[in-house]
């Protein structure tokens, strides 16, 4: 038998090949590299000018030149030529795998492994389709038979990770980026991702240690460039998020993470137009991604275009941040219809001050000719069974009575197309318990004080469903010391509205009731008899507001979206609502001195 036509031989050329055109499709060398390696593969066919080897491989450059249609047709030939032919198959399906074509992918790299079942690399490809396409049990399977195939390739441990890291299991894919840095010392890839796996655990020094190692041995590293720009942001060094941002625009202009980055950064900036336009460009180029729809309606709702920004909004349950607490139901939306006697129920979606906020609706979905079920969590529901329009409120603990209609709280606005100047302001639209009030009535008046009763609340509720939300509640949090310079106020008695969070020192001299406030119809009962309320941004502002009683809020620099910019006031709390914001990212002395001029003029 001639040696070129063994089997042996073949499997180590088709494996050259592999190498090869592997290199070409991912390497991204631009055209000098394209057209070394067309000479290679011209070579080969000249030496083979009768195997299909020069067909398939005009495939693959008309692929990397940009021309898929032709690309495909040669591949599609090639198959028809060497239906068996494992090396057609991987080469196609890399094609697909480039072109995020993950199910053709899988069949192709599927036949591969059917007829090489030691082809490691092709089940490391399959596990990293399958991770794409949400199998990750199937995923990991894949990369660990790769593994078992090839216990030593670098590539394999960092897809193994990749997917263990998606799974939200950071230990283990800690150690699998681990064992590839030892397999590949100095590797960018690898350390970034261990700096991704610090941020996921919150330790953003950890993880801008992390970029910075990988962008010391690779500076042109747009993956890089765009984690340490969100680093650099949730550390308020605004403008520095900025620059790691275009650099790693420079350098991949066609990239939406970074462009959404980029809106971000601009956004917290308080440059709102342009932070609309870099989420635009980056919806262009993945006009499917849910988290930058949501992004882009946060910044047109602040701009107050609530026309466009509540559209965006719907995209709100498909991003990761909501994606966990979207329910199911098996009876219809709400898409506005009108009533006519039959049963619609209301549920809570997020926080407890957007619910405060968005129940106001309540009355005129009543006036619309429904019978509203609401649906709250337990620590709301006596004081949203307060709101006019609803016939029922019920926690998820309860047997929720039959419905013809369901309506998350925060579509309301979508359904009654509501403007900043057609929003729903009458307050307030929630009262207390009589009883209850009377007995924090009876509870201050024993103090014997006639000083202004003024409530203080200083950190919101802790949230770890992600980095975003912890850095968010991190930034409209301060420190009960902070609000030292209020207590300097004479005429005053503070009693604080804390739930959690940090005590406040010994020597404020706080009245602290807290403890005996169950919910949040107790906090209510307890704020009807003070005169001020003044809170970081929190649900006891949306409840303060809610009850009619004046509220002031500190506000961080990169105010929520309801806050709008630079205002003062709210159109959801008119002549209730004041705001007091930060002049600068991080920084509170300002706007606590401000606050602290305010209430000796009212002392």
């Amino acid at each position: 038998m001639d040696p070129d036509t063994t089997p042996k031989h073949w499997a180590d050329r088709d494996r050259q090949i592999e190498d090869i055109v592997e290199y070409l499709i991912f390497s991204g060398n631009g055209q000098e590299k394209v057209e070394q390696t067309r000479q290679v593969c011209i070579e080969l066919w000249r030496k083979n000018p009768e195997n299909h080897t020069f067909v398939f491989l005009q495939g693959v450059v008309n692929f990397v030149e940009g021309r898929k249609n032709e690309a495909e047709a040669w591949m599609q030939k090639a198959m028809t030529l060497v239906p068996q032919s494992t090396a057609v198959m991987y080469c196609y399906a890399l094609m697909h795998l480039a072109r995020n074509n993950y199910s053709a992918a899988l069949l192709l790299m599927t036949r591969v492994v059917s007829f090489q079942p030691d082809h490691a690399r092709a089940y490391a490809h399959i596990g990293h389709a399958l991770r794409k396409t949400g199998d990750m049990a199937g995923s990991l399977t894949a990369f660990d038979r790769s593994l078992a195939i090839n216990p030593h390739h670098a590539a394999t441990l960092i897809g193994k990770g990749n997917t263990l890291k998606e799974m939200g299991l950071l230990t283990e894919a800690a150690a699998c980026y681990k064992l590839a840095l030892a397999l590949a010392p100095g590797n960018p890839m690898v350390i970034n991702n261990l700096g991704v796996i610090r941020f996921m655990e919150n330790d953003l020094d950890g993880a801008e240690a992390f970029y910075r190692e990988a962008l010391a041995i690779q500076p042109a590293y747009p993956e890089a460039l765009n984690n340490l720009s969100v680093i650099r942001r949730f550390k308020d060094d605004l403008a520095g998020a900025v620059g790691h941002c275009r650099k790693a625009l420079a350098l991949r202009p066609s990239y939406p993470s970074a462009l959404n980055n980029l809106g971000n950064t601009l956004k917290d900036s308080r440059l709102l137009e342009e932070a609309v336009e870099a989420y635009r460009e980056a919806l262009r180029l993945d006009p499917g991604n849910a988290d930058i729809h949501k992004n882009l309606a946060m910044a047109l709702l602040a701009l107050g275009h609530f026309d466009e920004g509540w559209r965006e909004y719907k995209w709100r349950w498909q991003s990761k941040q909501f994606s966990h607490i979207s329910r199911s139901f098996n009876r219809p939306e709400w898409r506005g219809e009108a009533g006519g006697g039959r049963t619609i129920l209301i549920h809570a979606e997020q926080g407890y001050g957007d619910t405060l906020q968005f129940c106001r609706y309540v009355p005129r979905v009543r006036e619309m000719g429904f019978n509203v079920l609401m649906l709250v969590p337990p620590q709301l529901q006596r004081i949203i069974r307060t709101l006019n329009g609803a016939a029922d409120c019920f926690t998820h603990t309860d047997d929720v009575p039959g419905f013809d209609f369901h309506c998350p709280m925060m579509h309301l606005p979508i359904v009654f197309k509501t403007e900043v100047e057609t929003i729903p302001a009458a307050v307030p639209y929630l009262r207390p318990d009589a009883d209850d009030e009377a007995r924090w009535r009876d509870r201050i008046s024993a103090l014997g004080s006639e000083d202004l009763k003024v409530g203080l609340v200083w950190a919101g509720s802790s949230r770890l469903q992600s980095p975003d939300l912890i850095i968010t509640d991190r930034k409209r949090s301060i420190l009960p010391e902070c609000l030292a310079p209020l207590l300097e106020v004479a005429n005053v008695q503070f009693f604080s509205l804390q739930k959690g969070g940090p005590k406040a020192p010994a020597d404020f001299g706080l009245i602290d009731w807290m403890a005996d406030c169950r919910d949040f119809a107790d906090t209510a009962a307890l704020i009807a008899n003070l005169d001020l309320v003044i809170s970081v941004d929190t649900a006891v502002v949306h409840l303060a507001g809610a009850l009619g009683k004046p509220v002031w809020l500190l506000n961080r620099f990169n105010s929520c979206w309801r806050w709008f910019v630079n205002r003062n006031d709210s159109p959801w709390y008119p002549g209730t609502l004041r705001i007091f914001n930060q002049s600068e990212p991080g920084v509170w002395d300002d706007a606590v001195l401000r606050v602290q001029e305010a209430l000796m003029e009212l002392v």
